[in-house]
């Protein structure tokens, strides 16, 4: 099963927590808790049952979750099959507007082909895709609102 992001701030600051409570709260099984102990969770003490303190909690879920975040750097989008970003193929993507000040690019990935998308204001086009080619597209109409549909 894929690796998922834990919010940190279900996590009380000042309260005490056991492995059980600690799982439960945080949505996870007791034996990833244990695991967290393992990558550095450091308890209070040495003594059973474990002990967490909210704090120390919430700073490592907070830098456990920083460390698996990526980026996308000017020219790239995500794609989310090969999980890191990538250029689009051809150095060409598509502009579809959503809002009067922002829209959604699409692109194919130069390495597996997939499809990736990415949430962009229009004027930040520039600054964020530099040596891309940028298509924009009419935005396509919807049935709602329409007086006959086709």
């Amino acid at each position: 099963m894929a690796k998922r992001r834990v919010n940190p701030n279900v996590v009380k600051l000042n309260r005490n927590y056991d492995t059980t409570q600690l799982a439960t709260c945080c949505g996870v099984h007791k034996n990833t808790v244990l695991n967290w102990r393992t990558a550095g969770l450091e308890p209070i003490d040495s003594s059973k049952p474990i002990l967490f303190h909210g704090s120390v909690v919430r700073e490592f879920l907070k830098q456990r979750n920083a460390k698996r975040k990526q980026p996308c750097g000017p020219g790239k989008l995500y794609c989310f099959s090969c999980r890191e970003p990538r250029r689009p193929a051809l150095g060409f993507v598509e502009y579809v507007l959503v809002t009067q000040k922002g829209g959604n690019l699409k692109a194919f990935c130069e390495t597996c082909e997939t499809v990736m998308h990415r949430k962009i204001r229009r004027a930040d086009l520039e600054a964020k895709m530099p040596g891309v080619e940028v298509q924009f597209a009419d935005r396509q109409l919807r049935l709602i609102g329409t007086l006959l549909p086709p």
